[in-house]
């Protein structure tokens, strides 16, 4: 792209002709044809008349700095910014805009080095008198977590936009800070499909669904127009929570509107359908769609996988490849979890190690859970038990769960036991696998091993979660726990449940509990 050549500050030092930053090398520049076109555009404007050298030299020092920084490379862009100041050349707001969003994009690095450019903008009056300056201050602060420094330099500011509205309320839903965003969203003068947008999805990314769906609503009435990005935050909130029946309304929205052909927005419907469980949905979604891309592949693969359609899921993995994508790492998590749950070991193992030779990925986590799933679902414990063991990173609480769950199935005590030291290191507060290992002495009758490890839960302060269904009526998600009473039909539940045992107890089914005494209200 070509850098704006504008100064913002009047250039007071004497220099005849400003020295330019150092070419880079074509050993060391970027390869990305978009980054040629980008140095060809540049030096379009510098042969361009209306450019004085003033201008040409800010712009080029931008673009090296630039450089820098889309690379990650903070300290040399704050070196090469060092260094044009001493030659005599001023930043101008693109090169402070420029050195805040390498800073906001590595928040890592950028932590110690934001601060004293923001430092250098206050004593010019950039970030006070430049609202894309400033913008740009909140977006980094808002990325280190300093809300504080974020709010007081919003509040500074002489002149605010909707972006640098947009990116306040993100900066606190970016960091749970949901009554500010929404107290500043009420005071907005101006709003628009972005502002809401920002509340939606900010809500989703920290796991607040229902929120998000109330907001999408409020959105709704008051007439603003969704844009795709809106689409996908919405789809994700209706995948998290199952709301099929929105889910379907959400799809003929996009029908009747100009998201149709939208990949990014098919890909959102195929994962909303798969994780509702309407996997011949997702499959019509994908045929239909126009162009397809790696995550199209990828998300119909993964989705076939965990609904237990492994034939699908391996049909498309072979396709996509027909089709010219070649397989990444989420592509082999969806083939190897359908090999699992199809009992292809062999062709799992294959593709395992397809995946490390063939293709050169290296295996991560996931898919080394795979293929302990794979041994342990097959009933070979012992196989299961050497890849744990000899995983190169260490294994979470996941992996070493799946192979407890195959003891259970398989009454295999001993290793349950030995897995325990696993358990105990990597989940010392979670409470699934010590329930489960617990379970597996009782079908045993190991009543004393049971009740060692509910003794061993008490003494580690872990407390068993109670396990939560939900089922969707109406479009409204219902969410009960065991003998839950809550309810505000508990009554006309129970009375239905009580129908229900005594239709099964004539058919001849015989109930281990006494519904009537369980669930008597």
């Amino acid at each position: 792209m070509s850098i704006p050549a504008s100064t913002s500050t009047p250039f007071t030092r004497s220099s005849p002709s400003p020295p330019q930053p150092p070419l880079f090398s074509q050993s060391a520049a970027n390869t990305n044809p978009s980054d040629h076109r980008r140095r060809f555009s540049f030096k379009s404007s510098q042969n361009n008349n209306s450019n004085s050298p003033v201008e040409v030299a800010t712009a080029s020092w931008t673009s090296s700095i630039a450089h820098h920084c889309r690379n990650g490379r903070l300290s040399e862009a704050v070196l090469q910014f060092t260094r044009m100041r001493d030659s005599g050349v001023e930043p101008n707001h693109i090169t402070f805009v420029t050195l805040f969003s390498g800073c906001a994009h590595f928040p890592s690095k950028g932590l110690s080095l934001g601060p004293s450019i923001h430092g250098y903008a206050q004593k010019i009056g950039l970030d006070v008198n430049n609202v894309m300056v400033g913008t740009a201050v909140i977006d980094m602060y808002s990325k280190f977590g300093k809300m504080g420094l974020a709010r007081l330099s919003f509040d500074q500011m002489g002149f605010r936009n909707r972006v640098s509205w947009n990116t306040i309320i993100n900066g606190y839903m970016r960091n749970g800070e949901f009554e500010v965003a929404v107290n500043l969203f009420d005071k907005m003068p101006e709003r628009d499909a972005v502002s809401w947008t920002v509340l939606i999805d900010g809500f989703v990314k920290k796991g607040k669904f229902e929120e998000a769906l109330e907001w999408f609503q409020e959105m709704q009435l008051s007439e603003t127009p969704p844009d795709f990005v809106t689409i996908v935050s919405v789809l994700s909130a209706v995948a998290n929570l199952g709301t099929l029946s929105l889910g379907l309304w959400l799809h003929r929205f996009v029908l009747m509107h100009n998201f149709r052909d939208n990949t990014r927005v098919d890909n959102s419907l195929i994962d909303m359908y798969c994780r509702c469980g309407c996997v011949e949905l997702a499959s019509e979604v994908f045929r239909k769609m126009p162009k397809r891309n790696l995550v199209s592949w990828n998300t119909i693969i993964v989705g076939l996988a965990c609904n237990a359609h492994a034939e699908e899921a391996l049909e498309y993995f072979h396709s996509m490849q027909k089709d010219g994508f070649a397989p990444d790492s989420v592509s082999f998590t969806g083939a190897l979890t359908a090999c699992s749950h199809a009992g292809l070991v062999d062709e799992g193992i294959k593709l395992f190690e397809s995946m490390r030779k063939v293709h050169r990925i290296t295996p991560r986590i996931e898919h080394y859970g795979c293929i302990v799933d794979l041994y342990s679902r097959a009933g070979r414990l012992k196989e299961a038990l050497v890849v744990v063991k000899n995983m190169p990173m260490k294994p979470n609480e996941v992996v070493v769960g799946s192979l407890l769950a195959a003891c259970r199935n398989f009454d295999d005590v001993g290793l349950a036991e030995r897995l325990m030291k696993y358990i105990y290191d990597l989940d010392p507060s979670g409470d699934f696998n010590y329930v489960l290992l617990s379970n597996i002495y009782a079908a045993k009758g190991s009543w004393r091993g049971a009740s060692n490890v509910r003794k061993t839960m008490k003494a580690r302060g872990v407390q068993k979660k109670p396990g939560i269904s939900s089922i969707e009526v109406n479009g409204i998600v219902n969410g009960f726990v065991a003998g839950d009473k809550s309810h505000a039909d508990a009554e006309s539940i129970y009375e239905m449940l009580e129908y229900l045992s005594e239709e099964l107890t004539v058919c001849g089914y015989d109930f281990e509990v006494n519904l009537h005494d369980f669930f008597e209200v």
